[in-house]
């Protein structure tokens, strides 16, 4: 996720509009670099960037409540922000990057800065059959699609350039294989709910060496999996 934003002083808004700018999603890529080269060049015009990786961003969601019924009213926005920052005053629009030079520019500044991160972009995996074929990265990209289904994975997903929470990937995640995390909380004498799964150490499951008692582990089997008992499968030291 990649934010841009370009400032200037007021006086200067006739000049911005005559620079051209437009939706960085309407203009070639050359078109986008050569107007992001002009605007750097120029000392009336101050931008920036803030670019936000798929990890980062996945793992601040997850430390958040956030209860919203639309995200496509301007005016609560707008009305948000001005209760938030009451001594300025802001301009909420629909396709706002195609009304206003200043949110054009900024909108070439993220765009320019995005594509240029993508290229650049090393991948942690290193399987043999991953590739950077991955096109544009937006939804509609025929390229993009097929590179999502070529890299899924049925248990880990998708390699980290990929924002799991991105509606694009609900598709291919119902594919995937089901996961049931057990809660990490013990529910021993009656304490926590009844709805939770309890969570064994390895050494309930027989995978770690036990320093119990013999006589401890010739137990009735209470507290290990479930897939042991139904078994009657016991913990033995001698054969």
């Amino acid at each position: 996720m990649v934010y841009g934003c370009l400032y200037c002083a007021r006086s200067y808004q006739k000049t911005l509009s005559a620079l051209n700018f437009a939706d960085s999603k309407t203009l070639k890529e050359e078109k986008r670099e050569e107007l992001f080269e002009n605007l750097k060049a120029d000392d009336s015009i101050g931008w920036d960037v803030d670019v936000i990786d798929p990890k980062e961003l996945s793992a601040k969601m997850l430390k958040k409540s956030v209860y919203l019924d639309t995200v496509g009213d301007p005016e609560k926005y707008r009305t948000k922000l001005s209760q938030r920052f009451p001594a300025i005053k802001f301009v909420v629009a629909k396709k706002a990057d195609s009304l206003y030079p200043v949110v054009s520019g900024a909108s070439i500044v993220a765009k320019v800065t995005r594509d240029r991160a993508l290229r650049e972009w090393v991948l942690d995996e290193t399987a043999d059959n991953t590739h950077r074929n991955f096109g544009s990265g937006y939804p509609g990209d025929p390229e993009t699609k097929a590179w999502l289904e070529h890299h899924k994975h049925l248990i880990f997903g998708f390699p980290s350039l990929v924002r799991f929470s991105w509606g694009t990937c609900t598709p291919y995640l119902k594919d995937m294989v089901e996961v049931l995390w057990e809660s990490d909380k013990m529910d021993e004498e009656g304490s926590g709910s009844s709805h939770g799964k309890r969570q064994l150490k390895l050494s309930n499951v027989g995978f770690t060496p036990s320093k119990r008692k013999s006589e401890e582990i010739e137990s009735s089997g209470k507290g290990r999996c479930k897939f042991f008992q139904a078994r009657k499968l016991e913990q033995v030291v001698h054969f």
